[in-house]
């Protein structure tokens, strides 16, 4: 519990892209490290996005945009576009993504000011499509290799087109406390990682092979697992909604299990929370929806 009192007590951080969600019916600031340090900051946490954006027009509009929205950043200028993301949704809100390349957040350079912010991070949020190009890579590790001692690093691994590798995957298991990650991405990491067994058995084997404190696994309408290195496990069915879109809706959960936990709430506690806010941003469109009161009193 001392742990945690100190971890929510110190700044956590989403680290990786940030970008242009572009929808047919509009665009919205979009980007899995963004909507959970926007959704961490909601939950009144010391809430945290580095990243960067162009030197251009849709990069002036994002920045002036994030000014507005309760949540600090580091987000320097580059030489690069601003990112985008086309997302298409079937019939069920489920998106699919055309995703630009070499855009300015593949290019996070590590600068005096993000050293800082490393020291001062307790908790820290990262996945894989972050770290698709070799500099925003270099720069996400640096920052993790230079938060403190007592730390939380969270690796959503948010599986993307193509934009992965098995030796990304693997060596940020092995940094990882804590690993998110959906069905869909269980049998992707099993195959690449040469993993065999039942989904249960994967994901077991994951938690000891990488020493994962917490495993958290989202199966879509079929509801949602939390596993613990104790031997416990949570389950949650999923809320039946009217669907707007589902983007960010994982991002979403992340931060408020994140959010909980470090507030000292159990684990089937933080799930619960998750799980009804996950429910509630699939049926507001964009990833960063506010949160209602009744939603953010839970951990208060």
């Amino acid at each position: 519990m001392e742990e945690k009192l100190l971890l929510r007590s110190m700044a956590v951080t989403g680290i990786g892209e940030l970008l242009w969600d572009i929808f047919p019916q509009g665009r919205s600031i979009g980007g899995g490290p963004a909507n959970f340090a926007f959704h961490i900051s909601q939950f009144g946490l010391d809430g945290w996005m580095v990243s960067a954006v162009g030197d251009d027009l849709a990069g002036r509009e994002l920045t002036g945009q994030l000014a507005g929205y309760p949540i600090n950043t580091i987000v320097e200028t580059v030489d690069f576009p601003t990112g985008r993301i086309d997302i298409t949704l079937d019939s069920d809100g489920v998106p699919q993504y055309k995703i630009a390349h070499d855009t300015a957040w593949d290019h996070i350079p590590y600068s005096p000011a993000l050293s800082r912010l490393a020291a001062s991070t307790g908790t820290v949020c990262f996945g894989t499509l972050g770290q698709r190009s070799d500099e925003s890579s270099n720069t996400i590790r640096q920052f993790l290799a230079e938060m403190p001692e007592v730390n939380l690093k969270i690796f959503d691994i948010n599986l993307r087109l193509n934009f992965y590798t098995r030796e990304v995957i693997e060596s940020s298991l092995h940094i990882a406390d804590i690993l998110k990650i959906n069905e869909e991405e269980v049998v992707t990491v099993a195959s690449l990682l040469r993993l065999e067994g039942t989904e249960g058995d994967i994901c077991r084997r994951l938690m000891e092979v990488y020493g994962l404190k917490i495993l958290i696994l989202t199966k879509g309408t079929d509801g949602s697992y939390i596993l613990s290195s104790d031997g416990s496990e949570s389950y949650r069915s999923t809320p039946s909604v009217e669907v707007a879109d589902t983007v960010g809706a994982g991002d979403s959960f992340t931060a408020a299990f994140t959010a909980a936990y470090l507030s000292g709430k159990t684990i089937p506690e933080a799930h619960a929370l998750a799980v009804d806010v996950s429910a509630f941003v699939c049926t507001r469109h964009g990833g960063m929806p506010e949160l209602p009161q009744s939603l953010i009193s839970r951990i208060r």
